[in-house]
């Protein structure tokens, strides 16, 4: 029971970046579509494509190490997996705030935060 909140921050930032995954993976065109017009009148416009691609890797990768993460802590009380998990996450979510930041989306930036918050809760309680 040691590990309950590490777990239940891990398993959090698992459904949320396999979820969100998911989303751009299945809903690639509608995704594209809108994402390339929320960036129309930034410097990223003409790299949508790649950063779509880019965001895609590193949310599965940081779903994918918060699942293991959380079986790792379960079975053996490790921790490697899981301090990946939340840093990958971490670093993607900087990565998306930058996006909605450079496009002047103070919503959607506000939004990314609140899940900022447990992901570096994550990192600290992991390290």
């Amino acid at each position: 029971m040691n590990n309950a909140s590490s777990i239940l921050l891990l398993v959090f930032l698992s459904i949320t970046f396999i979820q969100s995954g998911y989303d751009k993976l299945f809903y690639w065109k509608d995704n594209l579509s809108w994402l390339k017009e929320h960036f129309a009148k930034t410097q990223l416009k003409n790299l949508v494509h790649l950063a779509l691609i880019h965001i895609l890797i590193l949310e599965l990768i940081s779903g994918v190490l918060c699942i293991v993460g959380s079986i790792e802590l379960v079975i053996s009380n490790g921790r490697t997996f899981g301090l990946y998990g939340a840093v990958f996450s971490s670093i993607t979510l900087l990565m998306l705030l930058f996006g909605q930041r450079l496009a002047k989306d103070y919503d959607g930036a506000r939004t990314i935060v609140i899940y900022f918050i447990p992901a570096v809760m994550a990192v600290l309680l992991l390290s």
